[in-house]
């Protein structure tokens, strides 16, 4: 944390002088001070504290002051969110707290300014050190086969593990004459193989996937899925029940 401005380094002075306590002691307990703080928003709705973030997107991330001892004086906060390798920040906020979504890749620093006034005396805030984001670029793949066969293993349609960074999704299956069978939006989802409540007979199926990274990459996936049913995972063929 640095305070700047000696003109409200002397009043405190004088009047520390005139209560005879130190003047170190004396500006400790008057002068406002700030502890800035990066809450990262998991997708369970759990939040951290974090200085730094090395990850995927989209990541909502709150920052918040946390001023103590302002008393009377007045304070003007300024948020500079700065990306990589620019002097100049792509966004300035003037909230005491703020939150943003980071939705495209690339690396991040965010500081916090504050001015605090008090008549005609002002202190400066700055940070000691910035938050600091990584965003990663973006993948997305899916399987060719799956098996539901109910035991637990690629019993469902849906992204490798491994996918990252990705805002935008949208996926479908077709059978074989157009028809559409099943649909999702959201990434941790899929198609468990089902269709009216039964589950489809073997064959080929159609997935069609539209998304897009944080990076700008657009995902146009079409592609032939097989249905298995009549295999295990754990023991090769077996009889269809």
């Amino acid at each position: 944390m640095k305070l700047f401005r000696k003109t409200l380094f002397t009043l405190l002075g004088i009047c520390c002088a005139a209560l005879a306590l130190p003047v170190a002691a004396c500006a400790q307990a008057a002068l406002p001070s700030a502890s800035p703080k990066m809450w990262v928003v998991h997708e369970d709705g759990t939040e951290a504290d974090q200085t730094t973030y090395d990850g995927t997107a989209p990541m909502q991330a709150r920052f918040v002051a946390d001023v103590s001892d302002l008393g009377s004086f007045l304070a003007r906060y300024e948020w500079r969110f700065y990306r990589q390798g620019e002097e100049k920040p792509f966004l300035v906020r003037y909230e005491e707290d703020t939150e943003y979504t980071f939705s495209e890749s690339g690396s991040f620093s965010i500081e916090l300014f504050i001015t605090f006034s008090q008549g005609t005396d002002t202190l400066e805030y700055t940070m000691d050190s910035p938050f600091m984001v990584t965003i990663s670029e973006s993948k997305l793949e899916f399987p060719n086969t799956i098996t539901p066969n109910g035991d637990g293993i690629n019993d469902v349609l849906r992204a490798k593990e491994g996918y990252q960074s990705i805002v935008s999704f949208e996926a479908a299956v077709f059978d074989r004459w157009g028809k559409r069978l099943y649909e999702w939006t959201d990434l941790r989802g899929g198609w468990d193989g089902r269709n009216g409540g039964k589950v489809v007979p073997d064959g080929a199926y159609y997935l069609v996937v539209k998304a897009r990274g944080a990076d700008g990459r657009h995902y146009n996936i079409r592609k032939v899925i097989n249905v298995l049913t009549g295999y295990s995972e754990r023991g090769g063929s077996t009889t269809n029940p």
